[in-house]
């Protein structure tokens, strides 16, 4: 019997490092930030998705990029999805997010929160409300900004294009 508890207790242990071992470090970034390293993101097309766990019509709406993610593997798209959740949800809440919905885009969170200051260093047509998804080609100088849910389906015809046309 003692031999059957250390052996559960070791294989409990094991499942606890693997699970940790798995979870993504959720980095930190202010809009500036953000911005640079998509700028510098060579002929990438960028779709980045602002959301939050605490936003229902956001959570609702995951699974498409999870679609596009499928689409576009192997292809020079990045799906970056940007938390806009509270300073005391980080990390914490959103890395057991991340994992309870078995996320496997890169996850970011923007560390501002003055509105004001951050909606105009990412689109000046944003009005704050989420979620809201910018796709963006620096290389290509494109952008499309879309405010509200979107569908793979949608996305997947400007993408196309994107992905398709000539300098």
């Amino acid at each position: 019997m003692v031999y059957y508890i250390k052996t559960l207790f070791l294989v409990l242990m094991l499942m606890g490092v693997t699970a940790s071992a798995h979870a993504q470090a959720v980095p930190a970034y202010n809009a500036e930030t953000l911005m640079k390293r998509v700028a510098n993101g060579g002929d990438t097309l960028f779709v980045i998705n602002f959301w939050a766990t605490w936003c229902g019509p956001c959570i609702r709406e995951l699974p498409e990029f999870q679609k596009l993610a499928d689409r576009y593997e192997g292809k020079a798209v990045k799906i970056l999805l940007v938390s806009l959740d509270f300073k005391n949800d980080y990390p914490e809440k959103i890395e057991k997010f991340i994992a309870k919905k078995k996320l496997a885009h890169e996850v970011l969170w923007l560390n501002e929160t003055n509105a004001n200051e951050f909606i105009p260093k990412i689109e000046n047509e944003w009005q704050g409300s989420i979620p809201a998804t910018l796709l963006l080609s620096p290389s290509k100088n494109y952008r499309r900004f879309y405010e509200g849910m979107v569908k793979s389906e949608q996305l997947s015809v400007l993408i196309d294009k994107q992905i398709t046309s000539r300098y």
